[in-house]
Parts: C-alpha cells; structure tokens; sequence
C-alpha cells in the first residue's frame, strides 16, 4: 500500500468507525476522525483507498461503501502453539479474509446458532455460530443439521444396522434413529466463538 504507515492506521480508524456505525462517513469527518488539515486530503486518502481495493462508490456516485479487502485482517506466517511456548508471531502483510477461509458457496451458506448442549463433546457449544452449506446430501461423519419432524437438530450422520441415523456428541443424549419423514438441510463448514464480550 502507498504510503503505507500513515495509510494503514488511518485505514484501521476508518474500519473501526465502520464496525461500531455500520457506514462510511462524509468527506469532512474523514478528515476530523483522522487528523487531517482539509476536507481535500480526505478525498485524495478515499481516492487512494479506492485505487487499493478497500472501498468502492455507491451505484448512485453519492457515498463509499466498503469493498472486498476492506475486511481483511493480517495472517500471521506461525502457528500458535498450544503446548511449549514458541517464539514469537509474526503477523505478515498476507491478506486473510474469514468469508473466503470459511464461505466456498456464498449464496448457499447460512449461519444458524446453536442452542443447547447436545454437541459438546465435538467441542460445540450455545451460543456458537455453525456455518453452514446447504446441501440435501451429506458423507457418513459430517455434522449435519437435519430437519426431523418439524425441528432442526444438528448431529453427526452415521450409520448403524444399514440405516442413516443422528448421533449427538453428549453421552447423555440418545441415537436418533428417524421413522418419519427427515431430510438434511445442510452440512456445517466451519464455527465461529467469540470468547471476548464487548
């Protein structure tokens, strides 16, 4: 990025004002939110932003809206080690996006919370966010969420005695062997936590 100190932490103000005002905001409060002497470095600092790929204009040319890159955060190049410390991360200028890691088939992706206890065992818990790709068909081992009689559960499919069933991840919860009508609707793909409450 040109610029790239300077443009970077005005870039993450910018980001910020967005996550806690869900908008863009006029040229003049550009300028006041970062710092800048006139109205016209906020137009050349959006124009150059524009030219990176963080923000494009409104179909009606009267505002920016965010663009794809404008919610990337920095991979880090080392794994994290959950056992012995290890040195220290790097955090590199390699672009993550969570939609591209998590969403291969946008227009068939929900996100369904995910209430109760009965997957805990697998490590998911109330209050996560399952992703989800829709699909009517799943492998043998996947975490589905099915439809039975009604409800949406999310299990494990498996097999037992020739015959697809839905295995919760609580010892405490039975095999659901359906004998009605059931159907998949969808596989998850990924979850999502936050363990830090704002």
């Amino acid at each position: 990025m040109r610029h790239a100190n300077r443009d970077t932490d005005h870039l993450n103000t910018l980001r910020q004002y967005f996550a806690q005002n869900r908008r863009i905001p006029s040229y003049q409060r550009i300028a006041d939110l970062l710092g800048f002497a006139s109205r016209a470095a906020a137009v050349k600092f959006m124009g150059r932003m524009e030219a990176e790929g963080f923000v494009v204009r409104t179909v009606d040319d009267d505002a920016w809206m965010p663009a794809r890159r404008f919610f990337e955060h920095p991979l880090a190049q080392a794994t994290v080690q959950a056992g012995q410390p290890a040195v220290a991360i790097d955090v590199s200028a390699e672009p993550f996006l969570f939609d591209d890691y998590l969403v291969k088939k946008p227009a068939d992706t929900v996100v369904v919370p995910v209430q109760g206890d009965s997957m805990i065992e697998a490590g998911i818990f109330e209050g996560d966010l399952a992703v989800v790709e829709r699909t009517a068909s799943a492998k043998l081992g996947s975490f589905v969420v099915a439809q039975v009689e009604d409800r949406f559960t999310l299990k494990e499919l498996v097999k037992v005695d020739g015959t697809h069933a839905l295995k919760a991840h609580n010892r405490r919860y039975p095999l659901i062997r359906p004998k009605g009508a059931w159907h998949i609707f969808g596989v998850m793909v990924g979850l999502v936590r936050r363990y830090q409450r704002y």
